[in-house]
């Protein structure tokens, strides 16, 4: 079953139930979701899964950024109901990777591509965007090369 036929099936559910909160978080999926069906990045109407998974963890990342603005100014309430569907939107995203895990990764990456200091940061992100995506944030990636690198 694709990503789009999952989302229509949890918004009926969603729907039946009279989840509102959680019906809000996977009608924004479905709309990306149309968004992309009509992008350059569509093959014959149909979203390659790779392109589904970036744009949803665009998603989780935006609302985890928005509710970090909302704590900044004292209004936790809105925070929470950005967290809230940060959290029903990674249910649509494979499991995401633990530190320890990125960090052998990246360490294999690093053994393969010969990287020894900074100067190969762009090669072994590179290696590691390709091989952890979809699996682990760029932004803790990035952040571990760094370290294992300096």
């Amino acid at each position: 079953m694709s990503l789009e036929q999952t989302i229509n099936n949890d918004i009926k559910q969603a729907m039946l139930a009279k989840k509102k909160d959680e019906l809000e978080a996977l009608r924004a999926i479905k709309s990306a979701i149309l968004l992309l069906k009509t992008s350059k990045d569509a093959v014959d109407g149909e979203v390659p899964e790779h392109v589904a998974t970036s744009t949803l963890q665009k998603l989780v990342k935006q609302r985890r950024e928005t509710a970090e603005l909302y704590v900044q100014q004292q209004r936790q309430d809105l925070a929470d109901v950005e967290l809230f569907q940060a959290s029903i939107i990674e249910r649509y995203l494979p499991k995401q990777l633990s530190a320890e895990e990125i960090e052998a990764r990246v360490r294999a990456i690093m053994e393969e591509v010969g990287a020894s200091s900074m100067k190969d940061m762009g090669r072994v992100m590179g290696q590691a965007s390709k091989a952890l995506a979809g699996q682990a944030d760029n932004k803790m990636v990035s952040e571990i090369v760094k370290r294992l690198l300096s």
